[in-house]
């Protein structure tokens, strides 16, 4: 499987020279809620309103996904569904992790141990294959900027993206008022099954809400 959307986020939040992640926590909302739209678009979960529920505990193959999908279900713990906000909320940290811990296993970045000070320990994740990262701001810079038309997982992460205010890491050096406007109306376009948007919309209220909630 491609590199999920999750990971994507993660790659866009890493610094092209430290490997250090920036914006952690605005991200780590973005990376919940990837995982959870990737789901959606693998007919696994679905988003209905505030409330997320499992559709089909079929494996996906994708480990980072299918990891999420078992512990969603062990969360729901016999309930139809629980709110998507109570989720981010409980997973967000955890999910950021394990997505970098996907993109480890898949090579496309290493972790390096340092010592700040000589003291703390700190983790760094310099590329070792800058394919993806590239390949993933060609896609958005064709669509935010350039004006092509999407598919539903670039609507998809698009969205995510302007929920959780991460424009400066997908555009880095674009003022944000040149790729607000087309962020969001590419986050209200009709891009995708109406199931597909509506969960989209129902995920950028969720995080919006859950960020809030969390500062």
């Amino acid at each position: 499987m491609a590199v999920t959307l999750a990971e994507e986020i993660m790659l866009l939040s890493l610094d092209d020279e430290s490997g250090v992640p920036e914006q952690r926590h605005a991200a780590g909302w973005a990376v919940a809620g990837g995982i959870l739209l990737d789901l959606v678009l693998a007919g696994r979960l679905s988003v209905e309103g505030k409330y997320l529920e499992v559709a089909d505990r079929t494996p996906t193959g994708e480990q980072l996904l299918d990891d999420r999908l078992v512990l969603i279900d062990s969360w729901l713990g016999g309930r139809d569904k629980r709110r998507v906000t109570h989720w981010l909320k409980r997973d967000h940290t955890k999910a950021a992790k394990a997505a970098m811990e996907s993109l480890c296993a898949r090579g496309v970045v290493v972790e390096q141990q340092h010592r700040a000070l000589g003291l703390f320990p700190t983790r760094r994740y310099p590329e070792a294959d800058g394919g993806p990262e590239r390949e993933l701001r060609q896609r958005l810079r064709a669509v935010v900027l350039d004006g092509a038309a999407p598919d539903e997982r670039a609507a998809g992460l698009i969205a995510l993206i302007h929920s959780a205010k991460l424009h400066r890491l997908a555009f880095p050096g674009v003022p944000r008022k040149e790729v607000a406007d087309r962020m969001a109306e590419v986050a209200d376009g009709q891009w995708a099954a109406e199931s597909v948007r509506a969960a989209i919309r129902n995920m950028q209220t969720a995080i919006a809400a859950a960020a809030v909630a969390g500062t």
